[in-house]
């Protein structure tokens, strides 16, 4: 046995392996703990849960609330304010100018502010912890 400073050749991760986030030991894919370290999944996990998709669209009743819920508060506050009262003016007057069927101009909209809502990513910030209060 010949002793070198030289790093080891670092293992190959594949499809059913997975590297420890703490010290790089090959671990199998579906560990939940590693045997070198102390690294548990539980760690890894984040502490504040995302916001809840679902819960954004039924916000998204009212245009705008849903992306408020998901931090994005400038651009509700833009479809709440501006957006949603010109799509409703508008159907309003399609709806003058149609015998009332251009109202259902409003169905397409509020589906696709729904839609816009669920396929956003969250900018929900953690609230920071205080720890125990003695």
């Amino acid at each position: 046995m010949e002793y070198t400073d030289a790093p080891t050749q670092p293992e190959q991760v594949t499809w059913d392996t997975m590297q420890c986030p703490y010290c790089g030991t090959t671990l199998p894919a579906n560990a939940t703990s590693c045997t070198n370290c102390d690294w548990t999944i539980e760690q890894t996990k984040p502490a504040e849960p995302k916001a809840s998709d679902a819960m954004a669209i039924l916000l998204s009743i009212i245009p705008g609330l849903g992306h408020i819920y998901k931090g994005h508060r400038v651009m509700g506050a833009f479809i709440l304010f501006l957006i949603t009262p010109l799509a409703i003016a508008f159907a309003i007057i399609a709806a003058v100018a149609s015998a009332g069927w251009g109202i259902l101009m409003l169905i397409p909209y509020w589906g696709a502010v729904m839609l816009h809502v669920w396929a956003i990513e969250d900018r929900v910030t953690p609230t920071p912890d205080e720890g125990e209060q003695y």
